[in-house]
């Protein structure tokens, strides 16, 4: 038997989030969905924040919108993209607050068929290690619709860059082990193909 310190008391750390360089890259096309009342494409720092790492990482960007706070408009949005064939996945950044014009959750329920509840999870644990109990004020989520990825961000470009740097970048890369977004993408939609 060890005593303190010994080999029977240690705890070996297992790093298994890795990327496999034996496989390609897939750059996938990503939709950036600003949801403000106030910002406009001259000002909207936390839509170039995603932009730049979209695009540094080798993704396409799909298209990019600046809708108001608006829970229709913002599901209706949403709906427009997840009907594009070119678009495997939304980003929105904005509107995750408590404060009553804060939508964007509710309009991106509005639209999911799954909902990824992890996603919010993972992100408030990344949160907490920045901002400490702050990160309770987030609702950040993630789901699914018609074979597409949504996710919702706040609206601060370091929320923005935590949600891509620490989970996005990671699962929208195929090469990312043990598992990531991308490989099960062709899967999303196969309960519609069904008969």
């Amino acid at each position: 038997m060890g005593g303190p310190g010994g080999p029977e008391s240690t705890i070996e750390r297992v790093t298994v989030s890795r990327i496999d360089e034996t496989l390609d890259f897939i750059p996938i096309r990503i939709a950036v969905l600003t949801v403000s009342d106030t910002r406009t494409p001259d000002d909207d720092r936390s839509g170039d924040t995603l932009v730049g790492r979209i695009e540094r990482a080798g993704h396409i960007l799909a298209d990019r919108a600046i809708v108001p706070d608006d829970r229709a408009g913002i599901s209706d949005k949403l709906r427009t993209w997840c009907a594009d064939p070119e678009i495997d996945v939304v980003i929105s950044t904005g509107g995750t607050g408590l404060t009553g014009r804060d939508v964007t959750v509710e309009a991106h329920r509005d639209v999911y068929e799954k909902e990824i509840d992890a996603f919010g999870t993972v992100f408030t644990h990344v949160s907490m290690a920045k901002i400490g109990t702050s990160a309770v004020q987030s609702r950040a989520c993630g789901g699914v619709s018609n074979g597409t990825y949504l996710f919702a961000l706040p609206g601060s470009p370091g929320a923005c860059k935590d949600g891509w740097d620490e989970i996005l970048a990671k699962q929208l890369d195929f090469r990312h082990r043990p598992c990531n977004f991308v490989e099960i993408m062709p899967r999303l939609d196969e309960h519609l193909r069904r008969k």
